[in-house]
């Protein structure tokens, strides 16, 4: 997920080499993340089921958990600039600013990130996809 961030960003000629750097360690590290995880899901939903359920159910775990952990992780590096103008912690204002603030992350996440996804992290998503329906057999 780390490479095909960076062969988008630096095709886009995007931004400074340091946040190229950034955004592709991001996604690596949420693919790192997501990769064991989703593997269990699947494991857990294609249980004793023909391959065409092991590779469903690996696309699918595999997707959900790599877009929703690196978003999560976009959403924590995404509040972390706006706490400086937060309330203090812990308190309602601050509860209601956190909760408006991730879920603006992950719509911000979902609208500009999953781009960075395409070609390559989606190949990579079917041929692990591919790789686990073959193991289950």
């Amino acid at each position: 997920m780390g490479a095909s961030a960076l062969a988008n960003l630096l095709l886009d000629d995007w931004e400074t080499p340091a946040k190229i750097r950034f955004v592709s360690l991001l996604y690596a590290a949420g693919g790192a993340l997501a990769f064991p995880v989703g593997l269990f899901l699947a494991r857990l939903v294609s249980l004793g089921r023909h391959w065409q359920v092991a590779l469903a159910a690996a696309f699918v775990c595999l997707l959900a958990t790599t877009i929703g952990l690196t978003g999560g992780l976009f959403a924590l590096q995404y509040r972390s600039y706006y706490a400086q103008w937060h309330e203090p912690a812990l308190t309602i204002a601050w509860s209601i600013q956190f909760v408006h603030t991730v879920a603006t992350a992950f719509y911000q996440f979902i609208v500009l990130g999953i781009r960075l996804y395409f070609p390559l992290g989606f190949i990579a998503l079917a041929l692990a996809s591919i790789w686990f329906a073959r193991q289950q057999r």
